[in-house]
């Protein structure tokens, strides 16, 4: 009795204590309700102003962090960023000081910074900051002539001497170029009319090209209409490129590749955006004999979470320039939209070289017309001198996760007798097709297998096992050819 008494007092206290119209069910809800509803508006008004700040509507420009001890800005060095002053000796004269220094960090302000190409220097960053623009001069005859690549022993275009990137280095480390989303613009245009009307007596110069280097850092930072290709490390090692913008005309920007990891190791290409006028990201390593004497692999390269486009060519290739030889890749976490090619590996006779050990993992292709290409007659040569029986191997090739929709060509994978495809496995692939021909999924002279269920039916040239490893087909062929289908 005396329990049951003290309880009930201590709920008339309770009552007592808390106000009455919070015991009611209904009201409590609306309390809750309306507090959320706070939440809400407060939440909104943060993500407005979030995005008016995004659409330049309110200026709350961003700080420029301190990545070095020792910090200038372009501006000192008397530039001028109205898009018509040439500010290319206040680039050098600031990289001078830099260099005597012994490192630093180079600030682009908000402008348009009118330029000719310059050189980078070690231990060195470049910042742009929000709403900087570096601009490249249109005009040719700024720009500086180099000798061939080595491993190309031409100009990729013409024979003889090429034109330098726009921003360049040579046996450099500790190298960055970072920002607040500022922007690199090769003002490609006039380039792509001149070389279409066959007007330039030499290669076009990519946007960045960094030879012989090590320790790069790229990121934050938006590169677009590169006279030629637009990131071109060439012989480097350790590079990471990563939340980069690369953007290019669909068409009528030729050979605007993205990224062109050219005899490089140790690199990783991750989380960005690339909408270009030929291949996303291009994996290269000289060609044919040049590439053959300059023995220079692109190795322990890892591409993931990319956004690409591309109406001309693929989102991610390998080759066709790949003597020096090509392997330990992975690609994963891809998305191909709206695009002539998924993922592509392309090379030829007098090649020779390898592509090994390729991993392809968790790719989306959607609205692609050929999703996967490997194509072994890609016959584009320097000159006369390479050797047609030098030729590549292709093997140890995998594609796991495979998916999207509106997939004409799932795959196709063209082998030769000379250069057969070896050891591909597929594992989980389901792609919506929209081409209905009887064998849509298109091999020849390869040999691999299928693991598990796949849609479409895989060709006749693959063993096919279930999950568990067990043999289900025995392969009929290698070597069933039903081509009938444009490049």
């Amino acid at each position: 009795m005396a329990d049951s008494f003290r309880s009930q007092h201590r709920k008339l206290e309770y009552k007592r204590l808390v106000p009455s119209f919070l015991l009611s069910h209904h009201t409590l809800l609306t309390l809750l309700w309306t507090v959320g509803f706070i939440l809400i508006v407060a939440w909104q008004r943060i993500a407005v102003e979030r995005l008016l700040i995004y659409r330049g509507l309110v200026q709350h420009p961003r700080p420029i962090p301190k990545l070095r001890h020792l910090v200038f800005n372009l501006s000192d060095f008397g530039a001028v960023g109205d898009g018509v002053t040439l500010n290319t000796k206040a680039f050098e004269r600031a990289i001078l000081e830099i260099r005597k220094r012994g490192g630093g960090q180079l600030n682009v302000e908000p402008g348009y910074w009118l330029t000719a190409p310059f050189n980078l220097t070690n231990h060195m960053t470049l910042f742009l900051s929000e709403n900087a623009v570096i601009l490249g001069i249109d005009d040719e005859s700024y720009w500086p002539l180099l000798p061939p690549l080595p491993s190309y022993g031409y100009g990729r275009e013409r024979r003889g001497p090429r034109y330098g990137s726009l921003i360049h280095g040579q046996n450099l480390k500790d190298v960055v170029i970072t920002g607040h989303n500022g922007t690199i613009n090769g003002q490609g245009r006039s380039w792509w009319e001149k070389y279409r009307k066959n007007l330039l007596n030499y290669t076009r110069g990519p946007l960045l090209q960094l030879m012989w280097s090590r320790d790069i850092h790229i990121s934050d930072v938006t590169f677009r209409d590169s006279p030629f290709w637009t990131l071109h490390p060439y012989d480097c090692q350790n590079v990471v490129i990563r939340n980069v913008t690369i953007l290019a005309p669909l068409t009528e920007a030729p050979n605007t590749d993205g990224i062109d990891p050219d005899s490089c190791v140790d690199m990783v290409i991750e989380d960005s955006y690339i909408s270009v006028g030929d291949d996303g990201v291009a994996i290269k390593s000289g060609w044919d004999q040049y590439g053959i004497a300059y023995s220079r692999p692109s190795s322990n390269i890892t591409i993931r979470n990319l956004i690409v486009r591309s109406m001309i060519s693929a989102g991610v290739s390998i080759g066709s320039e790949m003597s020096g030889g090509v392997s330990n890749i992975t690609v994963e976490n891809l998305l191909v939209w709206n695009s002539k090619r998924g993922i592509r590996i392309k090379t030829s006779p007098g090649r020779g070289g390898h592509i090994r050990h390729i991993i392809y993992r968790n790719l989306t292709l959607q609205n692609v017309r050929v999703g996967i290409v490997i194509k072994t007659d890609y016959n584009e040569h320097p000159d006369e001198g390479y050797d047609p029986k030098a030729l590549p191997v292709i093997e140890d090739i995998s594609f796991t996760g495979i998916h999207g929709q509106g997939v004409r060509i799932p795959a196709r994978i063209y082998g030769s007798p000379e250069i057969p495809v070896q050891n591909v496995t597929f594992q989980d692939m389901s792609v919506g097709i929209t081409y209905k021909k009887k064998r849509i999924f298109q091999c020849s002279f390869v040999q691999g297998r299928v693991i598990g269920k796949i849609f479409p039916t895989p060709c006749e040239n693959l063993d096919w096992y279930d999950d568990g490893g067990k043999l289900l087909r025995r392969s009929t062929t290698k070597n069933t050819k039903d081509l009938g289908y444009d490049r």
